[in-house]
């Protein structure tokens, strides 16, 4: 039951990250687009702070992310993250002490049977003593993979911490503002190797033409 929870933590963080990075890839082609007519009008300067203050504002959050896992997410406020993150850090993290308990059972059983210490007979946990040697050696050496894996995937989740941290900062920037209005309409393509209808998606903001999307 455990592990069926720290999975959904997990996947619930991926596919948030995943769909961040989606909406960070349209807002960058966006802004280019953007950039483009303001550079075009001559105000370079203008374009030039904002692309410095997303850029320090996706680095702070970065490196606050990367000291502590979710103080990206709260620089960002982004506060509804912070259970997704440490649920899936939580993930890694118990498997490694579960996983390194059995190892060192597993290896104090196999080498005090290796050895031949009938002293310690007695000492090697009750779940292990019915094994053979080779079995032993067999459930250490799977342990001690295990762990690996764990800390291995601690480190790709600590490092996707970061980058989710890293688009939220650049998606705070992000126009939501009224200038915006949006229109979906249907449209005689000429575009088309064969005449059809299609629609139109039409994204006008204030003091910039229309900008007109086929599709």
């Amino acid at each position: 039951m455990y592990l069926k929870i720290s999975l959904l933590f997990v996947f619930l963080f991926l596919g948030t990250f995943e769909s961040q990075c989606y909406a960070q890839a349209k807002t960058t082609k966006k802004d280019t687009i953007i950039q483009k007519k303001i550079k075009d009008t001559g105000n370079t300067k203008q374009i030039s702070d904002t692309v410095k203050k997303v850029r320090s504002i996706a680095s702070k959050a970065a490196l606050k992310s990367a000291l502590l896992p979710g103080l990206g997410q709260i620089y960002n406020k982004k506060y509804w993250k912070l259970p997704l993150v440490y649920g899936a850090l939580a993930f890694p993290i118990s498997t490694f002490n579960y996983n390194r308990t059995w190892y060192r059972k597993t290896r104090f059983a196999y080498a005090t049977r290796i050895n031949k210490d009938t002293a310690n007979f007695l000492s090697i946990d009750a779940e292990l003593q019915p094994l053979s040697s080779s079995s032993l050696k067999l459930y250490r050496n799977e342990f001690r993979k295990n762990m690996d894996f764990s800390v291995i995937g601690l480190l790709l989740l600590w490092g996707l911490n970061v980058v989710d941290a890293t688009v939220d900062g650049h998606l705070r920037t992000f126009d939501i503002s009224d200038d915006l209005s949006l229109k979906v309409k249907p449209v005689i393509s000429n575009n088309l190797s064969t005449g059809g209808i299609s629609l139109t998606l039409n994204v006008k903001k204030k003091e910039i033409s229309p900008k007109t999307i086929s599709f």
